[in-house]
């Protein structure tokens, strides 16, 4: 695999062309996890996802990681796909943890990836690793995205300098 700035652009393209799926996916698993920890989350728009998304791609050092994990997920392919189980979910959930950020959100969006892998089931004709892949977008760009009350106040650990 060669990732140039026009395969970065083409992964980039790809994501987008996936908001249909993806923003529904974050919006469900927000509202569950919501429920789950009892507050509100705000839903996402396709425009603020597309946003994103080409935020995370102007950052070019960003850019070329997560166009490489797009990339391998979105070809990878295992007979029978269980064999292939486990590297499937290492790199969506590395996916999910580049796109989300710095800690904590980093983590976050590992442990949201394993939920929202099991909100998605991809069709016989698409490779195995496409389902984890979207759950990986879903799961990373949910995390960098506003919209939970945490992350909208102070912290009560933030020290004074």
């Amino acid at each position: 695999m060669r990732i140039t700035p026009a395969r970065v652009r083409e992964e980039r393209n790809w994501v987008v062309d996936r908001t249909d799926r993806v923003v529904p996916l974050i919006n469900d698993v927000r509202d569950d996890l919501g429920e789950v920890f009892g507050t509100d989350v705000d839903a996402v728009t396709a425009d603020r996802y597309r946003e994103e998304v080409d935020a995370v791609f102007a950052e070019g050092d960003l850019a070329v990681n997560v166009a490489a994990l797009i990339a391998i997920l979105r070809d990878l392919d295992v007979e029978n796909d269980y064999p292939g189980f486990v590297v499937d979910e290492l790199l969506g959930r590395e996916l999910a943890a580049t796109i989300a950020g710095d800690q904590p959100l980093r983590t976050l969006g590992e442990a949201t990836f394993h939920y929202a892998d099991l909100q998605v089931h991809g069709d016989a004709s698409e490779n195995a690793g496409i389902d984890d892949c979207e759950a990986a977008l879903a799961a990373g760009f949910q995390e960098r995205l506003p919209g939970w009350n945490w992350t909208e106040r102070e912290s009560p650990f933030s020290l004074e300098r």
